[in-house]
């Protein structure tokens, strides 16, 4: 053994971030430089003859980088055929179980002859989870484009001197008290809570969100008929600069529609609305807010009346509001224009062979 290798393997044996596998090769190569034979290479490394005589013979073949690699291993032939995968990517995708909605890996298998364990690692490498799904829905809207356009470019960018916001009620929100005392939190536990409630009152938590600064102005109201929306607007409008334009983004509820809120509108000019497309809740920012404090302040919440979970809100709002962070949004029309094509081109599809499969039976 040369000095370079010997200077090499010393390294690698006291290196902390050296795998142990080549920890062990190098102290194996090592110690048979010393002269030390092979059972007590075994007895002092822990190991087996088998082990020590391989690793010995791989150095003396390819030197110290002989030890950094395992060697390729053929490993046993493939039992299972190509047909046989293709079958059972075929039924996960085109078929379902009698009485069911969805394959599972224990329904599937009997009726391809394998095992679950089996059906799992082909779900896994083509990427198949039958028991998962997610809900979408493309809105109909005529003028889906031009609304589109509209609030996005509020986002992107903003006209000079106005303040845009984005609006909307949290409606129905529970103040619910559990039937039990909950468990904190501990070492290996989750904390808990008793799945039962006790229903006391619900309330409706409108908000509107400054898109420049992030800022939240909320009211909660008992109902949210259009009387409460108007209410709402007056006090926006009233906390806006005088000299800024109000451009405000919302959803179709017939309350925002309403004619008494027309009226209102036209009697103050510098507030205008904007509407998001049908079923497009997702382009209303707020959304995004409305789900932060459902999860930080509200679904873990014990609340023995409405009055301590409209505490809770504010608390949260009045909270965020001494750091506000904006919502930043990066999505541009085009792209999202190109994934609405390809969802209703696909939507399509599935339309058109549904209605070749009842032709046909």
């Amino acid at each position: 053994m040369c000095d370079a290798d010997r200077k090499e393997l010393e390294r690698l044996s006291r290196a902390a971030t050296t795998e142990q596998r080549v920890v062990l090769r190098s102290r194996i190569v090592l110690l048979s430089g010393e002269g030390v034979g092979t059972g007590e290479i075994c007895e002092r490394l822990k190991t087996t003859t088998p082990t020590v005589t391989r690793w010995r013979e791989r150095y003396e073949r390819e030197g110290v980088r002989g030890l950094l690699r395992d060697a390729h291993r053929s490993g046993r032939n493939r039992t299972i055929s190509k047909e046989k995968i293709d079958e059972v990517v075929r039924k996960t995708q085109q078929e379902r179980p009698a009485g069911a909605t969805h394959w599972s890996t224990r329904t599937l298998a009997p009726v391809v002859g394998l095992s679950p364990a089996t059906v799992r690692r082909i779900w896994a490498s083509h990427g198949l989870k039958p028991y998962r799904v997610k809900s979408f829905k493309l809105s109909t809207d005529p003028d889906f484009i031009a609304k589109l356009q509209d609030c996005v470019g509020l986002y992107i960018a903003p006209p000079e001197k106005a303040v845009v916001f984005s609006v909307d009620e949290k409606t129905q929100i529970q103040a619910l008290d559990r039937t039990q005392p909950g468990l904190p939190m501990k070492k290996g536990r989750a904390g808990t809570m008793t799945h039962d409630y006790k229903r006391n009152g619900t309330t409706t938590l409108f908000a509107a969100l400054n898109v420049a600064t992030g800022d939240v102005i909320d009211e909660c109201m008992p109902r949210h008929r259009h009387d409460e929306f108007l209410l709402f607007l007056k006090k926006l409008e009233k906390q806006t600069d005088k000299a800024l334009d109000l451009h405000i983004i919302a959803d179709n509820y017939s309350a925002h529609k309403h004619e008494d809120v027309t009226t209102w509108l036209k009697a103050n000019p510098r507030v205008h609305m904007h509407f998001t497309p049908t079923s497009s809740s997702w382009l209303n920012l707020v959304e995004r807010f409305f789900a932060e404090i459902t999860d930080k302040a509200i679904r873990r919440g014990v609340f023995k009346n409405v009055r301590e979970l409209e505490a809770a809100i504010r608390e949260f709002i009045d909270l965020r509001n001494r750091d506000p962070k904006p919502y930043i949004w990066t999505a541009s029309v085009a792209s999202i224009l190109e994934k609405v094509t390809r969802a209703r081109v696909a939507l399509d599809r599935v339309i058109q062979s549904n209605a070749n499969s009842d032709a046909l039976h």
